[in-house]
């Protein structure tokens, strides 16, 4: 197992309810399977206890934990439960993203960019903040912060955009200043994937029916003509999450099935 011994925290290790599984809920369910002791951190907690169901059918170990991360307090609480519970953090994945009611640049309002903000990047910030020095104190540790590929593509929302290219930064920074103390950092850039989160909220946004959606958002990948899935994310952050990954730090990895590649 890649994972064995492991204690990882996945925030928003729930989901937003849809027909196929997130970003947070696949990756919690897959360190579980390689050996990690998981705590499913979300605000909503019956979502949270929902994919500490998934875990425990497969004789996986985990515990749930309530908690807003865009309140720093909240993300103080959590590396203290976590600790107070295994005496160590190993990894930390960051899986949060929102973009209710963004818009253009010139469109946007003062509230929803704050309220992205708090969310998608803060939220990163805050529960860094707290956990990292526990992995400097043990001199090892990694971080997976889960930004877009909207940081590097053209997308007609600014608010998502510019927070998610901001994790991207920070998740540079952090690796710099943390590398020596044995703790790595690194980002995954998602592409277009066929989640609740994106499906769900984008059919309901636009009014588009999700086959037709899936449809469209299928055309515009490069790779097979196919979206990714939850378990592309996963894979990739329990890549990087091992021992495997031991040497690769301050990496922002896409994993978008080629459609930032069209850029240049």
């Amino acid at each position: 197992m890649r994972l064995q011994g492991k204690i990882a925290i996945v925030v928003r290790a729930g989901q937003t309810p849809g027909d196929t599984i997130g970003n947070g809920r696949a990756t919690a369910i897959l360190f579980a399977r390689e050996g990690a002791k998981v705590m499913l951190v979300d605000r909503d907690m019956d979502s949270a206890e929902e994919t500490g169901r998934m875990i425990a059918d497969e004789n996986g170990e985990s515990f749930s934990f309530a908690a807003d991360i865009s309140r720093e307090e909240d993300c103080r609480k959590m590396a203290e439960a976590c600790v107070n519970r295994y005496g160590r953090i190993d990894i930390l994945q960051n899986n949060v993203g929102i973009g209710e009611n963004d818009a253009g640049p010139l469109a946007l309002t003062e509230e929803a960019l704050d309220h992205i903000f708090a969310v998608n990047f803060k939220g990163a910030f805050f529960s860094c903040k707290h956990v990292v020095p526990v992995m400097r104190e043990q001199k090892s540790g990694v971080v997976t912060n889960i930004s877009s590929v909207a940081a590097v593509c053209s997308v007609g929302i600014t608010a998502y955009k510019t927070s998610k290219a901001a994790l991207n930064a920070y998740s540079h920074a952090l690796a710099m200043a943390n590398a020596k103390f044995g703790v790595r950092v690194n980002a995954i850039m998602p592409g277009l994937m066929d989640t609740p989160m994106a499906i769900e909220f984008i059919s309901k946004a636009m009014g588009v029916p999700k086959e037709e959606l899936r449809k469209g958002r299928d055309a515009l990948v490069p790779l097979r003509g196919k979206q990714g899935t939850a378990w592309d994310v996963a894979y990739a952050s329990l890549f990087l999450a091992s021992d495997e990954a031991r040497f690769i730090t301050g990496v922002v990895l896409p994993v978008d099935g080629g459609q930032s590649a069209k850029i240049g």
